[in-house]
């Protein structure tokens, strides 16, 4: 789809974007530190509803002591419903962070060696070079399979209620030849996620979505949370989203996301985001030992740890998480590791071509710098 479920429907790595915006600085003093300011939050999420591409937005801000919400758009595109403030919406590549951390939980435990083979605990399933590390990584070389599919809105509609098995995804990308030698380069693949399911499946002895639930979900209360696998529908109040399909506007909302599977099946809110977010960085999930290794970046991946991205920004202030987006859906988790400054976001696809990189940078530039 013109909007795939591997990155953002804002389109940008979050990085490159700060670094084209002047917000990553390569020399320079650091900003002066300040509180976000609500009013130029809003402005910046009616910018987004306003620039195309974006129907709706719901936002959670937080800021030391200061915490609030905020939206801009509406729910549906015949209706002048406003998005909920506290809606559920498909979290896409964020669930990689769940499961990276229900892996780390697992190495913490004695369960798992970061650095030996996948194959040690799947035989057979993939190269026998690449180790758990460079799969969560995504410096494995492995082919993203979702690169394979037909993701354009017009085609999709072909697979978008189509059951798929992990053996399915993952015999997409091992039909082909790896893109690099594992551990040289740096490439996201969501195949990488498909393989990480199966190794908590393996070392759980349950389906991974049990182990998610079971060690993260229920642990922290999240109860706007969950793994749908082929429930097409999202329950709860919602925003929908939308593409142009044969010129006339469809409403993407209800598809089978067992595409995306455990790279990015997860339906939340940014309450529950949030939470996840500050028992993460606060150690509450994971040993100390694993509370390092997640954030631990190398020369080949300079920008992203073991499921969580991190960048540092100009103000001195180093923060981290992961974006996702599927058909519809487009969504941030971004915390520094102190927790004391905190953006959850949502963003719907309105059938309208636009350009809210701007009005997402500005956002950025008032909560973080």
């Amino acid at each position: 789809m013109r909007r795939r479920f591997s990155r953002p429907l804002l389109r940008i790595r979050l990085v490159a974007a700060l670094t084209a915006a002047g917000l990553i600085a390569t020399t320079g003093t650091a900003l002066a530190e300040t509180s976000a300011d609500r009013k130029v939050v809003q402005e910046a999420l009616d910018q987004i509803t306003t620039s195309g591409g974006s129907l709706g937005v719901q936002a959670r801000v937080t800021d030391g002591h200061q915490r609030f919400t905020a939206r801009s758009g509406k729910a549906e595109l015949d209706s002048n419903r406003p998005v909920p403030e506290n809606g559920r919406f498909r979290i896409g590549s964020i669930t990689k962070t769940f499961v990276s951390t229900v892996l780390l939980q697992l190495s913490g435990e004695g369960k798992l060696d970061l650095d030996a083979p996948v194959v040690r605990y799947l035989p057979g399933l993939i190269d026998g070079r690449v180790t758990v590390r460079q799969v969560m990584q995504h410096t494995s070389g492995l082919y993203n399979y979702t690169n394979a599919l037909p993701l354009d809105p017009d085609k999709f509609e072909q697979i978008r209620y189509k059951h798929w098995t992990p053996q399915e995804m993952l015999k997409i990308s091992t039909d082909k030849p790896l893109d690099f030698d594992p551990g040289t380069r740096w490439s996201y693949s969501n195949t990488n996620y498909v393989v990480a399911g199966l190794l908590v499946e393996k070392l759980t002895g349950r389906p991974y979505e049990k182990a998610v639930e079971h060690r993260i979900l229920k642990p922290l209360h999240l109860d706007g949370t969950e793994v749908p696998g082929d429930n097409v529908d999202i329950r709860g109040p919602h925003a929908h989203g939308y593409v142009t399909v044969a010129g006339k506007p469809n409403d993407i909302t209800r598809i089978n996301p067992s595409v995306a599977w455990a790279a990015g099946e997860i339906i939340s809110t940014t309450r529950d985001l949030d939470t996840f977010g500050v028992a993460l960085a606060s150690g509450k999930l994971l040993k100390p030992a694993q509370q390092q290794e997640i954030s631990k970046t190398t020369a080949v991946s300079p920008e992203y740890g073991l499921g969580l991205q991190v960048q540092t920004l100009p103000c001195g202030t180093k923060v981290w998480g992961h974006g996702g987006g599927i058909p519809g859906y487009s969504s941030h988790l971004l915390t520094t590791p102190d927790t004391e400054k905190r953006l959850e976001l949502s963003v719907t696809s309105a059938p309208t071509e636009g350009n809210a990189n701007p009005a997402f940078l500005k956002l950025l530039t008032e909560v973080f710098c």
